[in-house]
């Protein structure tokens, strides 16, 4: 079955009704032939510059693209796409989004268009059972996702879709939501967690923006604590979060951006190794600590 094929046979299923629906995804998913197991990642965004700079964040994206087979798709979670309930993006061509004020024409400028794949969104809508997901047509790729994803595969040229983030939910339902997304890593798909693991923007040091390594000490000691666990395995006391006193608290004022994190880890099988990139503080209260799994 083809593209267009495929299409046809979902525009089919609202008359054709439940059992159509597992035979069209069944169909598709079957054509993506089994491939050796694809890395997860965690990447510490930061600023939205990041798309239009050429400094060692920007290199060490660029490396692990290098490094890493390249994906038939990538999904992506980003700390940028908040909603309630969870979404798919099921576009064509997903739209650059500029979700963001105050900075030079020249980033406005930027357009990453990657393709979408509905079909992609659809297999996912499919492989998740714990929750309904919904189709998305409007969103598009906001800064988390394009501004990390053009340094990886700056042609543009695999399809890419994102996950959004319920702000409605506690820690434990996403990392147990990420899981369901495994079988994905297997049919070519690289997925993404998109945000900063330490990340209080009201207490940015503006004198220090530019000074890569300085952090506050609770900033560092959140950051450290959260690297052993990580390298440890302890997943438990990442989703506890809360529970991990006040230096947690200063470096996850609100979880928008560390929850990608949980969504990366719970992909980690046992035994996979972790390389931890980037690991560098940014103006005090940001760290830019990104993460290959596998």
């Amino acid at each position: 079955m083809n593209r267009t094929q495929f299409l046809v046979a979902l525009s089919a299923l609202p008359l054709t009704g439940a059992i159509a629906k597992p035979s069209a995804l069944r169909v598709f998913a079957d054509t993506l032939d089994s491939t050796d197991k694809m890395p997860v990642l965690f990447l510490g965004h930061g600023s939205p510059m990041n798309a239009i700079e050429d400094n060692e964040f920007v290199r060490g994206f660029k490396k692990i693209g290098q490094e890493i087979e390249k994906p038939r798709a990538i999904l992506v979670i980003s700390a940028h796409w908040e909603t309630r309930g969870t979404y798919v993006t099921a576009m064509e061509n997903p739209m650059t989004i500029h979700d963001f004020g105050g900075f030079p024409q020249a980033l406005f400028d930027v357009q990453y268009p990657a393709p979408g794949s509905p079909e992609l969104a659809l297999l996912t809508k499919d492989i998740i059972k714990s929750t309904e997901v919904h189709l998305d047509e409007k969103w598009g790729l906001d800064h988390g996702s394009w501004s990390v994803i053009k340094h990886l595969y700056p042609n543009a040229d695999v399809p890419v879709i994102q996950m959004s983030i319920d702000y409605t939910q506690p820690a434990s339902y996403h990392y147990a939501l990420a899981k369901e997304l495994a079988q994905l890593r297997r049919k070519g798909v690289l997925i993404v967690g998109s945000g900063n693991i330490v990340h209080n923007l009201r207490m940015v040091s503006w004198s220090h923006i530019d000074t890569a390594g300085y952090a506050f000490d609770w900033a560092q000691q959140a950051d450290d604590r959260m690297k052993k666990y990580i390298m440890d395995g302890n997943h438990q006391a990442l989703i506890d979060y809360k529970k991990q006193g006040r230096e947690f608290e200063l470096a996850i004022p609100t979880p928008e951006h560390y929850l990608p994190l949980l969504y990366s880890l719970a992909l980690q099988d046992k035994n996979e190794d972790i390389h931890i990139f980037n690991d560098q503080a940014v103006a005090g209260s940001l760290t830019m600590t990104s993460l290959k799994i596998g």
